[in-house]
């Protein structure tokens, strides 16, 4: 389990003003999508593992979203062609922890949940809708919440039971999808308290909610960016789960003074 953990965490949402109040947008600076770190080797032999035996849970997509998921595919290649660790070969490429994956456009999102830290899930706003929607996703690293009860909803329901995502929120978030810019990813972080280090923890809905508490930080950096063709909105997710007491002293103070950051 300890390999899947961070040994800390790069930035606290709840230590600045700009990142503490929801929803803490900031605009991503350039070459820090797709970043890995220490627990890059344990996290993707996690990967690996629920692509291969839980296919189901882990990787949606609906009808009609074949062109955004294509384009996804493509970008996210092009992004790691110049990144250090990854070799590239015809129809394989070898991660930086020295596992080969093979390069299948054909199951596109089974190749790029292989081949990242992070989740990536998209969302297209249908012709006369009000909302984008969830149309397609490779999700490991769920945190309370299940895929298949998400994949086709909308935003609103999508963050239904949040509670923090009331009718303005929602109009809030809408907004900032409708505005997203392709030459301006966005970013933005969350932290909650868990008693349990798992990274794949899938919930249901109706399934009763933990208490909360208990000895580990885990914290999601949210990117979110427009693709330039299809104009889907990428919503990528790179999981922290870092022990409380590896935490730095100021982080453990700041965090001492709120509940959870959301």
């Amino acid at each position: 389990m300890s390999d899947i953990l961070q040994t800390h965490l790069p930035s606290a949402p709840w230590m600045a003003e700009a990142t503490r109040r929801l929803p803490g947008i900031q605009p991503l600076v350039a070459g820090e999508w797709l970043a890995r770190d220490e627990a890059f080797a344990g996290q993707m032999a996690l990967r690996d593992r629920l692509v291969a035996e839980r296919r189901g849970g882990v990787i949606a997509a609906v009808p009609g979203s074949e062109r955004a998921v294509a384009e996804l595919y493509d970008v996210v290649l092009s992004c790691l062609s110049g990144r250090d660790g990854y070799a590239w070969g015809e129809s394989a490429c070898q991660r930086p922890d020295g596992v080969s994956v093979e390069l299948d456009p054909g199951d596109a999102l089974g190749t790029l949940a292989r081949l990242v830290q992070q989740d990536l899930c998209l969302l297209e706003k249908p012709t006369g809708a009000e909302e984008h929607v969830l149309v397609a996703a490779a999700l490991c690293f769920p945190a309370s919440w299940t895929l298949a009860e998400k994949i086709g909803r909308p935003l609103s329901e999508i963050h239904d039971p949040v509670a923090p995502y009331d009718a303005g929120m929602a109009h809030r978030v809408q907004r900032l999808f409708d505005n997203l810019r392709v030459e301006q990813p966005l970013w933005r972080q969350n932290a909650l308290v868990y008693a349990d280090p798992a990274l794949y923890q899938p919930r249901r809905v109706a399934a009763p909610r933990s208490e909360g508490g208990g000895g580990y930080l885990r914290s999601e950096k949210q990117v979110l960016w427009r693709l330039p063709e299809s104009r889907a909105v990428v919503f990528s997710i790179h999981t922290y789960v870092v022990a409380l007491h590896d935490l730095t002293a100021d982080q453990r103070a700041g965090l001492a003074e709120i509940a959870s950051v959301g």
